[in-house]
């Protein structure tokens, strides 16, 4: 698969994942019955990894790498601690728009 479709589908799911976070404790005051659920970050962070994973094995720049990982890390930290502890850490929104500014980036970076 190409960098660049790699790249659009980590923004689309980076933004969906930051979307997700931020509207939804906002749902949560409404009373429509809704519950969170971790395992929907989870599946973000899943796909997050495997894109970021597929896009770092052809990037040479370092710091871009490094923004990618970090990302991801902070993502799995916020999503294990709300699975093990149930307590929601904000370090998934920092690592969700690590993950869109470095797929822009990577994706301004292809020759197209």
């Amino acid at each position: 698969m190409k960098s660049k479709i790699l790249d659009a589908v980590g923004i689309s799911a980076a933004v969906l994942c930051l979307i997700h976070c931020v509207v939804f404790p906002l749902l949560m005051i409404i009373p429509l019955g809704i519950s969170h659920n971790p395992y929907i970050d989870l599946a973000f962070l899943i796909i997050g990894a495997v894109v970021v994973y597929r896009v770092t094995k052809n990037i040479t720049n370092s710091w871009l790498k490094l923004l990618f990982w970090s990302s991801i890390i902070l993502i799995s930290i916020s999503v294990l601690a709300d699975l093990i502890f149930e307590i929601h850490i904000p370090l998934i929104y920092v690592g969700a728009t690590g993950l869109i500014t470095g797929h822009i980036i990577n994706f301004k970076n292809h020759k197209h």
